[in-house]
């Protein structure tokens, strides 16, 4: 079957559009009948099992991060910090403020030591490899093969360990394929899309020719295609596996690709996940595209639903090159985007557990009270693994640490490394989040509640 990623029939994408404008205004008006009241998220006990010290760290750090100014530049500074400093200096200066709030550790013993304390607070790790690539920043292939071993040594931390059941971890295809040669591929498919099956031929080892690709480009993507499968099959049975999305410029060739895998390795259960950004006005006609191609083509769907994270680079890229900006124009549009998804996902979720699944991937505490309440209504256990959620690990604890109280499955996003390999993916994360970064008053005045209660038990005793 050819895979339709970006030029879905008439018909199709105007059935979509009207599927998904039913949804979002069955969720364009809050309702509180809809929302879970066991799920308030307004107890600072949340933050009991934290020490003095994490207390503290948390609260310095989000205080930084609510400075705009900071955030914007935070890439440039600690350039500028590095050069004073020095390597040395500057990881002493890091390693117990910004890299311990949302770093799991540099070695296997830091990993599994935040690893079991984790799960001591009912919490399981999605560990992450901070690596990935954009244009112009293409290493070779050496690096990528680099690369491949990491995410293989991934599988094996996750999967030997005593500190998580169902682990999963994440996954970016450019790490293992250039940026530039998804970007191609996308303006290929967008002519003649590709049969799976040529994909999962090549991941096999068969030499195929790939229509529109150069010498050079059908070598490098043969290879980026037998690095994929061998991390898939030492992952299958083991830990699942999540692609993370990028750019809209190469998210058709990710996806392509990842459906692949999904066909290959996805016959008897979700062990190779997509993700779908719901800030992108297009995101709910592909995972209704997603799930039609999953059924079409007999393999299970894994899904990780967020709202996104590229949405000032996506907009400035539009404007650049004269289209149509691809991101909702409002907080509220994106919102709807999300819990509509999240609605048609919870629904095909109740009638096949087993075929598919969600990460319900949000710090929005009322998209994560909204799945609570329509799992409860579907009849979908909390517990049973086919609908979980994530929140990015040293942040968003009070929602995390709740859900996980109240005994639904909770993943926080992990990612490992030293200081140097984590640096990018901390500047990145903390510029193209900056909206959440922004809006965590809240777990702020938590945090800063728990505080005092201890002060005052200190002042008493």
């Amino acid at each position: 079957m050819i895979c339709s990623r970006l030029r879905p029939s008439v018909p199709h994408l105007l059935s979509w559009r009207l599927l998904g404008t039913a949804a979002s205004r069955t969720v364009a008006v809050k309702q509180p009948d809809l929302l879970s009241a066991t799920l308030a998220f307004e107890d600072p006990s949340a933050f009991r099992v934290k020490s003095w010290g994490e207390l503290l760290r948390a609260l310095g750090v989000f205080r930084l991060c609510s400075f705009p100014v900071l955030v914007n530049n935070c890439g440039k500074l600690m350039s500028i910090a590095r050069t004073l400093l020095g390597r040395r200096g500057f990881s002493m200066l890091l390693r117990p403020t910004v890299y311990a709030q949302f770093v799991a550790g540099e070695n296997e013993s830091e990993i599994a030591q935040s690893m079991e304390k984790m799960s001591l607070l009912g919490l399981r790790p999605m560990l992450a490899v901070p690596i990935e690539e954009d244009l112009g920043e293409s290493t070779g292939e050496k690096r990528y093969e680099d690369n491949m071993e990491a995410m293989l040594e991934c599988v094996r931390i996750s999967h030997n360990n005593t500190w998580s059941k169902d682990p999963m971890m994440q996954l970016k295809i450019t790490a293992l394929i250039s940026p530039e040669l998804c970007v191609k591929l996308t303006t290929l498919i967008a002519k003649q899309p590709y049969d799976l099956n040529l994909l999962l031929r090549a991941m096999d080892g068969e030499t195929v020719n790939f229509p529109g690709l150069d010498k050079s480009e059908v070598v490098h993507f043969h290879c980026g295609l037998q690095r994929l499968n061998k991390i898939a099959e030492a992952s299958v049975n083991k830990v699942r596996v999540l692609v993370d999305a990028e750019y809209t410029y190469m998210n058709p060739a990710l996806s392509l690709v990842t459906m692949a895998m999904m066909k290959k390795f996805n016959k008897d259960g979700v062990w190779i996940w997509n993700t779908y950004q719901c800030y992108l006005k297009e995101s709910r006609s592909l995972l209704l595209e997603a799930l039609s191609l999953s059924k079409n083509e007999g393999f299970c769907l894994g899904v990780k639903l967020v709202r996104g994270a590229y949405m000032d680079k996506e907009r400035k890229l539009a404007e650049k090159e004269g289209r149509v900006d691809p991101v909702h124009q409002c907080w509220e549009d994106t919102n709807d985007s999300y819990n509509g998804s999240l609605d048609v996902m919870l629904e095909e979720i109740s009638q096949k557990p087993d075929h598919f699944r969600i990460i319900v991937a949000t710090h929005n505490e009322e998209s994560v009270r909204r799945a609570a309440k329509r799992m409860e209504e579907l009849g979908i256990d909390s517990d049973g693994g086919s609908v979980c959620f994530g929140q990015l690990l040293g942040m968003c604890d009070h929602v995390s640490l709740t859900l996980a109280k109240e005994g639904y499955t909770v993943y926080k996003s992990v990612p490992y490394g030293s200081v140097d390999d984590t640096l990018p993916y901390l500047v990145r994360r903390a510029q193209e989040n900056r909206t959440v970064l922004q809006g965590i008053r809240k777990e702020r005045d938590l945090l800063r509640k728990e505080l005092y209660r201890r002060l005052s038990l200190r002042r008493r005793s």
